[in-house]
């Protein structure tokens, strides 16, 4: 087998009602999320993977951003390429559509589905459904983006995966200005290197990034008072926040500001006197 192999299976997609674009990856590869994912705000998404040439990632949103379509930019990519036949790659442009690419020298199975607003690949796996299975599951799911993209891996890895086992698995996600406040286009850039259930593993520190970067919703949002309020008291002594049993009102909301800045909570933060309750249900399994 070649060496630098990557043997792995991958989506691109865009979400034109959010304007996202991202990827999400599995392989038996370390640190698959170094190589493979690409995307840029606006501009489109890009998976290079199989025999991977690294360069199709900055190359080819170069090529996007000057308005080249998907198919566009792979043919640009692998027309002057002498290993094409060892490469794979799925683009998706800045208007959603997708491609992909299996060189003849990939290795089986091998091959990739263009659906609306995606392109799924994957080689050296256990069988076809690996990649169909990946494609409809983004189709059917709902959410977010990362949402829909972390339901697709996942389907994909049950349809059989790749057939030399798990170790590393990625998701990207851009939007203009959805990165850490409003300073960055990465909305979420998340990897696992090396780990026995690597897509569960994602999927668990998704879950602590949506936790703790995800936007409150207003039905989440609810008054410190009465009983509430007298729970938030008790896991502030619980966790050493509190030491003493009457509190001012002013000393009760400062030091639970304390709690929530100390607990990287800020992103949840609402006015005085409210409280999101995904902090709260944290703070009750602290």
């Amino acid at each position: 087998m070649k060496s630098k192999v990557i043997a792995t299976f991958s989506i691109c997609a865009h979400a034109p009602e959010t304007g996202e674009w991202g990827v999400a990856v599995q392989s038996k590869f370390l640190g698959v999320g170094s190589i493979v994912p690409w995307a840029k705000a606006g501009v489109g998404a890009i998976a290079t993977q199989a025999f991977g040439n690294p360069q199709y990632g900055p190359d080819g949103l170069k090529l996007l951003e000057q308005g080249l379509s998907a198919e566009e930019v792979i043919e640009r990519l692998t027309s002057d390429d002498p290993q094409k036949e060892d490469r794979q790659v799925g683009v998706v442009d800045a208007k959603g559509n997708g491609a992909t690419f299996t060189g003849e020298e990939c290795y089986e199975w091998a091959g990739g589905k263009v659906g609306k607003h995606y392109a799924a690949q994957g080689n050296i796996l256990v069988n076809e459904e690996t990649v169909t299975d990946m494609g409809e599951a983004f189709e059917q799911a709902e959410g977010s983006l990362a949402d829909r993209l972390m339901t697709a891996i996942k389907a994909a890895q049950r349809a059989g995966g790749d057939s030399r086992g798990k170790q590393s698995a990625a998701i990207l996600v851009v939007k203009d200005k959805a990165g850490y406040g409003g300073l960055s286009d990465v909305a979420v850039d998340l990897r696992v290197d090396d780990h026995p259930e690597p897509i569960e593993e994602l999927d668990r520190i998704y879950q602590l990034h949506q936790l703790y970067f995800g936007a409150s919703k207003p039905e989440e949002v609810v008054e410190v008072e009465g009983d509430v309020k007298k729970e938030v008291e008790h896991h502030l002594r619980r966790l050493g926040y509190l030491t003493s049993e009457d509190v001012s009102s002013d000393e009760f909301h400062d030091t639970f500001t304390t709690y929530l800045h100390t607990e990287n909570f800020e992103g949840r933060e609402q006015e005085r006197g409210k409280i999101d309750l995904k902090v709260f249900e944290y703070m009750k399994n602290q």
